[in-house]
Order: structure tokens, then C-alpha cells, then sequence
């Protein structure tokens, strides 16, 4: 347990401290270029740390803020980024306290019960009355040092490594190596069935994901969750040239275009949902002439995403998104 004048000091400092995550969104999503081998080993190290989790005894891990000592079997886990809490959930644990927008992810629902909001702006002070004894943030984040006077804190890059490899690094982390290979086992065994079945009902067609935002739309490729991992990387589906080459074969994931541009991006088959990040009215998109137009709208191979669900690509989501994916591709005209 932290010692009492550490508390003090925390919680006199706390209102002023405010975890900024800016990274979510600005990178691409759990997808890039590996930058790591998901192989390397975590050397065990035993301690008599009170504030390890389980037995006491601790490891060191290969973080992105650099090698730190951890519980072997941590049992209180906070999870401040968001879009990693599903990855912890598909191992078995239940993390004490998580980010509202995950809170909000309909495919956690009955897999959350205990859990805390940390809300969207997190502070050292509701983190520390969690008691966690191991805090997850992404790089970037501010007031790092003072969260490492709460609990070891492993900082993770975002968009540094696929969704499969994150799942192996979690796994290292947490003491669950078995549970994250038996995921991907059976998450490969799931892909080789449904691959060969999809890739008939879509022949040569081209697939696009579009979500009109204020300024436009957004195009997204193989890498930042809404369902690309699965269309472009798992499928082995094509996008429309242009699709390809701004958001795909750039490496960041995305695009940025404008409505009069559509017509370029749109594949054969769309699957689209309004931005979930402001507030702008998408029939200025869906209702507009262009839109209704494209060959993928009047053939009625268009397929509404959840804002509030498919943004993301843990293994939880990704199942539930496989399940959509998979029986829209295989309905198109």
C-alpha cells in the first residue's frame, strides 16, 4: 500500500492533473508496421512489494515508457485509454475502473458490472481511490509521474502494433500468454471459415468505409477500427484505388475528403455511420445528390456501422463486428 504522506501529497496535487489522451485518434489504430517482436519475454522478477497484485511477485515489462516492474498477476487494473479495455475483457479480467467511452461500447453490455467510470478526464485523484495496483495509459498522456506514485504504469503506443500482437503484449502483461493464443487460435479458425465464403459473394466489388464528419467525410482503411482489420487485412477485400492509396498504402489508416469527391472513394459495397467526434447532421451527406447516386446506394449495398461501437478494435469488439461484417458481405446484390 502507498504510504500515508504519499497519499497526501497526491490528492493535494490531483486537481491540478489531468490525463490528456490525445493520442486515440490522432494515429492509426492498433494496425501499424510491427515495431517489435511479440515474442520477446518479460524477465521475472521477485519482490516483496506490497502493492503487486496477487502473491506479490512482480515482472518486468517492455513498456513504450520503458521497463517496468509489474504484478505478475495484477488484480486491479485501471485501464485510462479507452480503446484497450476490450482486450483485457476477452482475456477474463474485469479492469476496476475504465474511460467512459468504453463504458458506453454496447458490446461490453453484461460484461461490466463492478466496473468504475473514470469518465473522459481522469485525474490522479479518482484513480488512486481505485486502489489499482497497475495503471494502463497511452504515450503521450500527461501527469504520467504522478500516477507512477499510485501504481506501475504501462504506457502503450497507439497504433504501434496489430490488433494480434497487442493481444500477445496484454497477455505477457497480465499472466494470461494461454488465454490471448487461445483467442487468436480461435479468432484465425473463425477467419478461415467465413474468408472463402465472403470473398465468393464479393467477387471483384470493392469495399469502402465512408463517415461524413463536419467537414466532409472520412475515409478509413485497414488499420483504425471500424471494421478495416476485418474487410481489408482478415478478407483480403479491395478498395477503390483512391481508397487504397490515401488511407491504405499512406500507413495512417485514413483519409479526409469532400463530398464532391465521393464518387472516387465509394466502392461497390459501403459501409458507413456518422463521425462519432462532433455533432454534424450526416443527411447532408445520405441526402444529398451525390451520395444517392453512387452504384453502391442504389444497389442497396450500403451497411450502417454503430458510432459508438465499431470505432474501436479489441478482440470483443472485433467479434461482434466479425458477426456484421460477415453477414452483410454476404447478402450483397
Amino acid at each position: 500500500m502507498l504510504k500515508s504522506n504519499k497519499l497526501i501529497s497526491l490528492m493535494l496535487l490531483s486537481l491540478a492533473i489531468v490525463l490528456v489522451l490525445g493520442a486515440c485518434g490522432q494515429n492509426s489504430n492498433n494496425g501499424g508496421k510491427n515495431a517489435g517482436s511479440p515474442n520477446n519475454e518479460a524477465a521475472a522478477v521477485t519482490t516483496d512489494n506490497a502493492n503487486a497484485g496477487g502473491d506479490g511477485e512482480t515482472v518486468i515489462f517492455p513498456a513504450a515508457n520503458g521497463d517496468i516492474e509489474v504484478p505478475k498477476n495484477p488484480q486491479r487494473i485501471v485501464d485510462a485509454t479507452a480503446f484497450n479495455t476490450g482486450y483485457f475483457l476477452a482475456l477474463g479480467i474485469k479492469p476496476v475502473g475504465i474511460m467512459e467511452d468504453a463504458m458506453a461500447n454496447p458490446y461490453f453490455e453484461g460484461m461490466l458490472g463492478g466496473v468504475t467510470s473514470l469518465g473522459n478526464a481522469p485525474t490522479p485523484e479518482n484513480i488512486l481511490a481505485l486502489d489499482p495496483d497497475l495503471i494502463i495509459v497511452y504515450t503521450g498522456t500527461e501527469g504520467i509521474d504522478k500516477l507512477e506514485e499510485i501504481a506501475p504504469v504501462v504506457a502503450i503506443e497507439y497504433g504501434k502494433k496489430t490488433y494480434k500482437e497487442q493481444m500477445i503484449e496484454f497477455g505477457k502483461l497480465t499472466n494470461k500468454d494461454a488465454e490471448a493464443k487461445a483467442w487468436i487460435e480461435q479468432w484465425e479458425k473463425q477467419i478461415a471459415e467465413l474468408k472463402p465464403k465472403v470473398q465468393e459473394a464479393v467477387g471483384d466489388k470493392t469495399v469502402s468505409i465512408l463517415n461524413p464528419y463536419s467537414k466532409g467525410l472520412y475515409v478509413f482503411g485497414h488499420n483504425f477500427g471500424r471494421g478495416g482489420e476485418i474487410i481489408y487485412g482478415e478478407f483480403g477485400l479491395k478498395a477503390p484505388a483512391e481508397a487504397q492509396k490515401q488511407a491504405i498504402n499512406s500507413g495512417t489508416g485514413w483519409a479526409s475528403i469532400s463530398l464532391e469527391t465521393i464518387p472516387q472513394f465509394a466502392g461497390d459495397i459501403i459501409f458507413t455511420c456518422p463521425w462519432s467526434g462532433d455533432d454534424a447532421d450526416p443527411s447532408a451527406v445520405y441526402d444529398n445528390a451525390i451520395w444517392t447516386g453512387l452504384p453502391a446506394v442504389k444497389a442497396g449495398n450500403v451497411f450502417q456501422l454503430n458510432p459508438a461501437a465499431d470505432t474501436y478494435n479489441d478482440p470483443v469488439s472485433l467479434e461482434a463486428q466479425l458477426t456484421f461484417i460477415s453477414e452483410s458481405l454476404l447478402s450483397v446484390k
